[in-house]
């Protein structure tokens, strides 16, 4: 075989130099092109003219990287020794083995490590996600007892069939240390932290706009303003005049209520009274909304007290089922299987009963709170209702400040138009002034001469 000319040897080499990054990069799946495999084509390319810029090497290594690169494993099914005997005993049913089977085709882990982050309570490598599927899906105590009788049957028998996978995968967990309570309290103790919270921040909520509805200054003031208005576009009705108050469902309506230019409407003169009779800070930045969020109030109407609870009794069932099981697991385990257990789920007992006491005083008190605010308002229950629900109550506050809220973003917006000019023209005049000069007097008197004259 002959030599290749220096210079066709030349033209087959990789126009770039090898470059050997210091860590395991981040792949890019892209499909290259090297210009030194295409002298052939009589087309020029752009990547003749693209030059590549000195780019700061290490900055990019450490943005891309590979993470450390965790040892892969085969799906537990793989793990699960497959007998060369041609027939297995089913004993689930094929809707069961089939769930069963898709589960262990879907964890990448060994029982060690499923065991491990039970007993250990270390969800690091096997995380709540797994653990709930496994859990909903262990052996119930019928599938355990057809499996250890199959086991007792078959012990001495020489050629007994072998369990087939997903039998002997809901062996394997059964032979987790009290896997079913265990897992029960790691996936209640993750859960319940969260439950509380939601039920806490909407009680907040809800509580927050009954106390602004109940004693904020400036939701009485612009209600003043309603009522005095209505009263005298009342006046001399014998069944609407001289009020002392309305009910809440006129608040809605009152942007319906036209001037008699039709220019505006009752609810944008209400708005724009307000801000420049009552409000200090109107046409300011430091302008406070005078009513309850919209938003919140939305949230507010969309609440019900027997769904609070409802979540609350579930958790109080649930911590007691914790509480339970913590205490069988810690009965029968091992002194090498006790800890960290036993310690773990005590401090969180103990904290989750508090916390959950305190939140049912929260509900209760939040209820009589908001039932005293619909009496306060004259809220009477719709039918079907025994008494006023936050829907009732907030829908019509939801709606009346939203309207409210739009027309006074829009009336601020006005009034701060109106400050700028009216110190633009406060400046003008301070300017003007400033640059009128007053010549002073020449004198022409007889005695200004005569000193002229010496």
């Amino acid at each position: 075989m002959g030599l290749v000319p220096p210079s066709m040897a030349q033209d087959s080499v990789p126009l770039k130099a090898v470059i050997e990054p210091p860590r395991p990069m981040k792949p890019l799946y892209w499909t290259r092109i090297q210009l030194h495999a295409k002298k052939d084509t009589k087309s020029a390319l752009v990547w003749e003219k693209v030059q590549e810029p000195s780019v700061d090497f290490d900055e990019f290594v450490d943005m891309f990287a590979k993470s450390a690169v965790k040892e892969k494993k085969k799906p537990i099914s793989d793990t699960i020794t497959k007998s060369k005997a041609k027939q297995v005993v089913k004993l689930l049913s094929n809707k069961r083995s089939q769930a069963v089977g898709i589960l262990m085709s879907s964890l990448h882990l060994d029982m060690k490590d499923i065991q491990n982050a039970i007993l250990n309570m270390d969800c690091t490598v096997v995380d709540l996600e797994t653990l709930q599927a496994l859990y909903e899906n262990r052996a119930q105590k019928e599938e355990m007892d057809q499996i250890e009788k199959h086991i007792r049957s078959s012990k001495d028998k020489e050629n007994a069939k072998p369990l087939d996978k997903p039998e002997q995968f809901l062996l394997q967990l059964s032979e987790v240390p009290q896997f079913s309570e265990r897992v029960f309290c790691i996936l209640f103790q993750s859960s319940f932290t969260e439950c509380v919270t939601s039920v806490q921040r909407k009680l907040e909520t809800l509580l927050r706009v009954c106390t602004a509805l109940q004693s904020g200054q400036a939701v009485l003031q612009v209600l003043g303003l309603v009522l005095a208005f209505g009263n005298i576009m009342n006046g001399g009705n014998r069944s609407r005049g001289q009020a002392d108050g309305f009910t809440l469902d006129i608040l809605p309506k009152l942007k319906d209520v036209k001037s008699s230019d039709n220019s505006q409407s009752l609810l944008s003169y209400i708005v724009a009274y307000y801000l420049r009779h009552f409000d200090e800070d109107a046409g300011k930045e430091t302008c406070v909304y005078p009513l309850p969020e919209p938003q919140d109030l939305f949230q507010a109407s969309q609440m019900k007290f027997e769904d609070f609870q409802r979540d609350l009794r579930k958790l109080r069932k649930d911590l007691n089922a914790c509480s339970a099981e913590t205490e069988k697991v810690c009965n029968v385990s091992s002194e090498e299987h006790l800890q960290p257990f036993k310690d773990q789920m005590e401090e969180f007992l103990t904290r989750a009963k508090a916390e959950l006491e305190l939140q049912e005083k929260q509900l209760a008190d939040t209820q009589r709170i908001f039932l005293e605010l619909s009496v306060f308002f004259s809220v009477k229950p719709k039918a079907g209702e025994k008494e006023v629900s936050p829907n009732t109550f907030f829908t019509v506050w939801h709606e009346f400040s939203s309207d409210f809220k739009e027309l006074w973003k829009r009336e601020n917006k006005y009034l701060l138009k109106e400050r700028l000019k009216a110190a633009e023209e406060t400046f003008r005049q301070a300017r003007e002034k400033a640059t009128y000069n007053v010549k002073p007097k020449h004198a022409s008197g007889i005695k200004a001469k005569l000193g002229q004259k010496m």
